[in-house]
Order: C-alpha cells, then sequence, then structure tokens
C-alpha cells in the first residue's frame, strides 16, 4: 500500500488512564489542525484506558483506535501502528505524559533540513529516571556504540520520527517488549540509513509508574546482539577469530624458537580462530538471505492488504 503525504502520530497505550484524560486531548489539538492522523493502540489495558480512547474518538474524527485483546507487549503496540499507518512519516510518543505534543514540529524540521530516515527525539536530562537507569541505559549505549557504530545518544527514546515505509521493512526484526524503541533505532542505521538526533524536553509522569527495569536492560542487550548478528555478524567474529589465532602464535612462537617443535594447543588456537573467521563469512551470507526474506515478506503484506482493501471496496460497491 503507497503511503500518502502527511503525518500519523501513533500512541501505544497500557493502563494510562490517568495519564490518558488530560494528555491525550493535548496531543489531538495539536494534530487536528496541522492535519496530521492519530493512530492510538489500546494494548489490552484492564483500566479505563480503552473507554477513554473510544470516547475521544467520537469527538476527534482524526483519532483512529486500535485494540489488542491482550497484553502483548510495547513494541507489539507500536507494531501495530506502524503496520496501519497510511502516510508517509509517522512520529510515535508515549501515552504517559512526559513528552511535549508541540516538540513533534521541531522534529518535522529537522527531517526537512537533513533528509533523515529517522530523527530521534534526544531527551536532555539523561539522569531521569534514576542513577541505576541511567547507568544501565550509558552501559547500553556503550555496547551499541561497540558493536553497531552508531553514535545515538537516546537509543529508547519514546518520541521518534520516521519514514513509514522503511519501518515497516524493520519492524519484522524488532521484539514486542520495551527493547522495541532501541533495536528499531540501530535497525535504521545497520541498514545504512540516515539517522539523526533533536533535543526534546520531557516531564515528570503525571500518574502510574514505568515499567522499565533490569529485565528490560538485558532484554535490550540481548536484542543489540540480534541486530549485530542479522546485520553484521563478521563484527563479533572477525574480533574473536583474530584473537584466538595472535594467542595462539604467542603461544607457538617462543616453543618453536626454542626448538622444541609446534605446540600442540597453539596450533589449536590458530586453527579455531580460522574456524570462526570461516563460520564468520558464512553467518554474513545467511544475514543477507534473512534480510531479503524479511523484505519480501513485507511486498507481499503489502499486497495481501491492497487486496484485501479493493476486496473490501468491492463488496461495498455492490
Amino acid at each position: 500500500m503507497d503511503e500518502v503525504k502527511g503525518l500519523t502520530v501513533i500512541m501505544p497505550c497500557y493502563n494510562e488512564a490517568g495519564s490518558l484524560r488530560s494528555f491525550l486531548p493535548e496531543v489531538l489539538n495539536l494534530a487536528g489542525p496541522q492535519g496530521w492522523c492519530m493512530i492510538a493502540v489500546d494494548d489490552g489495558s484492564t483500566d479505563e484506558s480503552a473507554m477513554i480512547l473510544e470516547a475521544m474518538s467520537a469527538h476527534y474524527p482524526e483519532l483512529k483506535v486500535i485494540r489488542h485483546n491482550t497484553n502483548k507487549g510495547y513494541g507489539a503496540a507500536l507494531k501495530t501502528g506502524i503496520q496501519n499507518t497510511v502516510t508517509e512519516f509517522a512520529v510515535t510518543i508515549d501515552a504517559d505524559g512526559q513528552h511535549f505534543p508541540d516538540d513533534i514540529p521541531r522534529l518535522i524540521q529537522k527531517q526537512k533540513e537533513t533528509d533523515a530516515d529517522l530523527v530521534v527525539g534526544s531527551r536532555t536530562d539523561h539522569s531521569a529516571g534514576g542513577r541505576y537507569r541511567s547507568a544501565g541505559k550509558w552501559a547500553i549505549r556503550k555496547v551499541a556504540h561497540i558493536l553497531t557504530e552508531t553514535h545515538v545518544s537516546d537509543l529508547n527514546s519514546g518520541m521518534k520520527l520516521f519514514r513509514t515505509g522503511k519501518a515497516k521493512e524493520l519492524i519484522r526484526l524488532c521484539p514486542d517488549s520495551m527493547a522495541f524503541s532501541d533495536v528499531l533505532t540501530l535497525s535504521f542505521a545497520a541498514e545504512r540509513n540516515l539517522v539523526v538526533e533533536e533535543p526534546i524536553r520531557i516531564r515528570p509522569r503525571t500518574s502510574g509508574s514505568s515499567t522499565i527495569g533490569i529485565t528490560t536492560a538485558f532484554d535490550t542487550l540481548h536484542e543489540i546482539l540480534n541486530i549485530v548478528m542479522l546485520f553484521n555478524p563478521i563484527r563479533i567474529y572477525l574480533p574473536i577469530a583474530i584473537l584466538m589465532f595472535m594467542l595462539g602464535l604467542l603461544w607457538g612462537i617462543p616453543i618453536m624458537i626454542a626448538g622444541r617443535g609446534v605446540s600442540v594447543g597453539a596450533a589449536l588456537l590458530m586453527l579455531t580462530g580460522v574456524m570462526v573467521f570461516l563460520l564468520g563469512l558464512i553467518a554474513e551470507q545467511l544475514s543477507k538471505l534473512r534480510k531479503g526474506d524479511a523484505k519480501s515478506a513485507v511486498s507481499a503484506g503489502s499486497v495481501s492488504l491492497r487486496m484485501s482493501e479493493d476486496t473490501e471496496n468491492t463488496k461495498a460497491n455492490s
């Protein structure tokens, strides 16, 4: 399905009734006059979130509400929103009220200035959330930088503006968990898309509590490794191969100089290094096949969606 010009605001929501009553109208009052669409995805909330969203949609025609019957995860809610977006660009915003909706035009302006594929709303206060969360975010950024050469300072920001078509290709590689934000950014960067940052503001939650914890950090690190293995596996295999081969040389050369022959242990280390390197080359080829399969699946899904819409239109006309 071809995207049309414009912007869609995507808001995932899970048990945010306390903030939605005041924050959602703030977003809609900005989106309406700008001619933007808005998709709110209720991820199986057990509070009054679904009722509030439905009531709002009756008064704001630009708001489309999609509901998951069960809680599938933050990433799953964003995937649903992206899959149902038909505009050229989309921006994600969290439902907890921490973002300022009027920062969205700044992301749009940044995209126009740079022609970026992804603009990350970088929170200026990285210490928000406590010392331990800040340390965890710092560690994740360092690992991501080492493994992917990504220099984005706020990987898991919930406010991002991106090209919808590219996002639809990449979300199949992203998890359904809170790690979605980090992995989407890394996926854009790994595919050599232009990723830039624009400072945004944040404010304290108006209600509820964050679901991000130590499990999210480990999940994110795991997904970063998965992304590297998908897009650039040789970046993991090559250092290991070189390390083992060099250790073998350092072990074996002194023994050979002393005239004691070839060390079996040194030879085994060097041979293992060569084997790891060859496995890296195989992994590189497999990664290309996997990426090709993912893009083919997205194309097939678009064709299927177009055929479904054509069928519905035919039934409606008849």
